[in-house]
């Protein structure tokens, strides 16, 4: 899994779809191991975790969608999620 304190996105070499790909799932580790790391604290924040989970899904169902994305729609989906990836690793 990666290092969710990373700030930079660094894609595997590949088209498009494979950029997109690597973002969206950068940002699926990302909200994995901030949910791990919520429920392992001493008092657990609910409505966090369960804002991290709606957060995590939309980024799932984003990834379903590269399946039937074209090469516009995939170039837009990885910029938008690695520009999400710094977002959220600059905040961390």
């Amino acid at each position: 899994m990666s290092d969710p304190n990373t700030a930079d996105f660094e894609p595997l070499d590949g088209d498009e779809d494979q950029l997109a790909r690597d973002a969206v799932r950068e940002v699926i580790a990302f909200y994995n191991a901030r949910i791990a790391a919520e429920r392992r604290t001493p008092v657990p924040d609910g409505g966090h975790i369960e804002q991290l989970k709606a957060a995590r899904q939309a980024a799932i169902d984003d990834q379903t969608r590269l399946d039937t994305a074209g090469p516009g729609d995939a170039s837009r989906i990885a910029a938008d999620y690695a520009a999400r990836l710094k977002g959220l690793t600059d905040q961390s």
